[in-house]
């Protein structure tokens, strides 16, 4: 079982319900606590340096502002800037957000191991994501596993990209003449504008600006 492990949690209360969790249904005692993303990146950071790395981050997706400015303020930046870190370490997601979309795209763009839903099931939840990801499974919450799966959008890494032009606001007509310089394929207006219309759909957007910010709400960009 791992044996140290970083929680990100900022309401109190969660936070000592999951070292209780921790400690008296899996046995794991060497447990760090944090309420900011920046504290927990350094306690990770610093645990790296000194070369007694954690080998799993439970966090939570929103925090709430402090009085100091943080340079990361949801655990999506958090888990992306530790990644950077350690590649390898094991992510658990904690969190209210239960839409099959958001969790989904969490998997795909993150790569985390397991996601948890904070409700009535939540601690055996917990338990059983942390058995699954210590084994080496990727554990997937209800939510999405019961999820009609027509509704869950998949999306590739050309679709990222995409996204990413358009957010920056380019249009579909400069994304095809900035693939064609690059050399990226494919890159013919036909195909661009086919895969544009495809993510409008999907999405159920009006326009690119309400696009981007369906997908900045779903932690994609």
């Amino acid at each position: 079982m791992f044996t140290k492990v970083l929680v990100a949690e900022d309401y109190e209360i969660a936070n000592q319900g999951i070292v209780k969790v921790l400690n008296d249904e899996v046995g794991i005692l060497d447990i760090k606590e944090a309420k900011y993303c920046d504290d927990a990146y350094i306690k990770f950071r610093k645990a790296h340096q000194s070369e007694d790395p954690f080998e799993l981050l439970i966090t939570d997706l929103s925090f709430k502002e402090d009085h100091k400015v943080q340079t990361r303020t949801s655990g999506i930046e958090l888990i992306q800037d530790i990644r950077k870190i350690d590649p390898t370490i094991n992510v658990i997601v904690y969190s209210q957000e239960s839409r099959p979309d958001k969790i989904n795209m969490l998997f795909q763009k993150l790569d985390i191991n397991g996601y948890v839903c904070k409700g009535q099931h939540a601690i055996k939840d917990l338990v059983n994501c942390i058995q699954g990801v210590y084994k080496g499974d990727i554990v997937l919450p209800s939510e999405v596993t019961d999820a009609n799966t027509d509704n869950i959008i998949n999306l590739d890494d050309f679709d990222i990209m995409l996204l990413e032009e358009l957010a920056l606001g380019f249009t579909k007509k400069e994304i095809v003449q900035k693939l064609k310089k690059q050399k990226i394929s494919p890159n013919s207006e036909s195909t661009i504008d086919k895969r544009v219309s495809k993510l409008f759909d999907d999405f159920k957007a009006k326009n690119t600006t309400h696009l981007v910010a369906i997908v900045k709400d779903l932690g994609l960009l």
